[in-house]
């Protein structure tokens, strides 16, 4: 079973948490990052991307980067605009996006957990992300944003959910971009509840946030370290996390772009995509079922249904961005290696099927695909079987914001 912990939060103060607030630190170049931070001194940004406050610094990842992040910090804590809880807490956190409403319990999750993979993961990691966020935790002493986890919901845990929503919230408000957030405190008769109907649940799965996951546990293993009375009590020994029951979630596409057409003419790669799917013209950009993507070439849309039995196939190869990759990507597109590849790119589901039509008609792209979204049911799936998902795989909406709670570690 997942070992879940509350935890005393430090929050924005509920009149400055509007401006705190931020999206993740690594939806966003530098330069978005300085503009957002424009003319917002309280913005948390300046903690999670402090090189807005170094503009002669050129190296984001330079040492002077995280100890401004350190100062940013206090000095948030010192002016009062974030501050501590009174005392050890679960929190239950909803987003509200397009009338859709998510809601969630904000725990600190055991890094013994996801080290021995009862936090199941289905993605792999890249060292450069590692080290930025396992220095950015190191130097704040804090986890600032949360790991997206989601698990198969109980009876239980949705009655304290609904029981601590009744009440009062602690904190809420709706963001630029008109997602609201609201934060309620568990109260002390529904923290054991809490803790409870999570030991009945046997394994949690990472949706989101594999990169602070795993910097939670280097800088554990750092903290420890250094520390000869380590006990495993210790709140490094923790990270934030925020987790979804399932039926919570919703799984947007991430759709593809690719600059050229490997040397074919339209005509030709038509007729090459005919040999492995069915091609029918349709005025639909999304396609409506598993099995099918849409793609976009020469102004118009076209519905691609796979030819391959997908009963036959592993559980990662069943995933349509899968077959998109091993059917016509590789072997007709010349895209090999997507992760590496400057020759495609990837588009988010939130930005809709126009942004697509917009690549290829302005010239910037050749073709672009559609996809059908990758289900929950899939993830934990790809999960339970210790698999790896392709890149770019699923993209989440609504964004947890950085800075409503966070976990201090030290």
């Amino acid at each position: 079973m997942a070992e879940i912990f509350p935890f005393r939060g430090v929050m924005p103060a509920a009149d400055a948490i509007m401006s705190v607030a931020t999206p993740p630190y690594d939806v966003m170049s530098r330069s978005e990052a300085v503009a957002m931070t424009a003319g917002n001194p309280r913005s948390f940004l300046r903690v999670t991307r402090s090189e807005v406050d170094l503009p002669d610094v050129e190296d984001v990842y330079a040492p002077a980067v995280y100890q401004k992040a350190r100062d940013n910090y206090q000095t948030f804590k010192k002016h009062g605009i974030l501050q501590a809880d009174v005392s050890a807490a679960y929190y239950i956190y909803r987003l509200v996006m397009d009338g859709r409403a998510q809601t969630g319990v904000v725990a600190a999750a055991a890094v013994d957990d996801y080290d021995q993979d009862v936090i199941k993961k289905h993605e792999k990691t890249r060292q450069a992300k590692e080290d930025d966020r396992t220095r950015h935790i190191l130097a704040t002493q804090a986890q600032t944003g949360p790991v997206f986890l989601t698990c198969r919901g109980t009876s239980e845990l949705a009655d304290v959910i609904a029981a601590t929503v009744a009440g009062d919230p602690i904190r809420d408000f709706t963001a630029d971009d008109g997602v609201s957030h609201t934060l309620w405190r568990v109260t002390a008769e529904n923290t054991g509840r809490i803790t409870a109907a999570f030991a009945a649940i046997p394994v949690l799965y990472i949706a989101d946030g594999h990169h602070r996951a795993a910097s939670a546990s280097r800088a554990r293993a750092a903290c420890r370290d250094k520390n000869p009375g380590h006990t495993g009590d210790e709140e490094y020994n923790r990270f934030l996390t925020v987790i979804f029951p399932a039926a919570e979630l919703a799984i947007l596409a991430y759709n593809r772009v690719v600059k050229d057409l490997n040397g074919h003419s339209a005509k030709e790669l038509m007729v090459r995509i005919s040999a492995v799917a069915e091609i029918t013209p349709t005025e639909s950009p999304r396609p409506a079922s598993p099995g099918t993507c849409a793609m976009y070439l020469e102004q118009e849309w076209y519905t691609l249904r796979f030819k391959d039995d997908s009963t036959s196939l592993s559980v990662v190869d069943q995933l349509d961005v899968s077959r998109l990759q091993h059917h016509i990507l590789a072997p007709l597109l010349g895209i090999e290696d997507p992760r590496t590849s400057d020759r495609v790119d990837f588009i988010g589901g939130i930005r809709g099927t126009e942004e697509l039509e917009r690549r290829v008609n302005s010239g910037d792209m050749a073709v672009a695909f559609s996809m059908f979204p990758t289900t929950v049911d899939q993830l934990m799936a790809i999960s339970d079987a210790g698999a790896i998902m392709p890149p770019k795989s699923t993209w989440f909406e609504p964004k947890l914001r950085d800075a409503v709670v966070i976990h201090e570690i030290g």
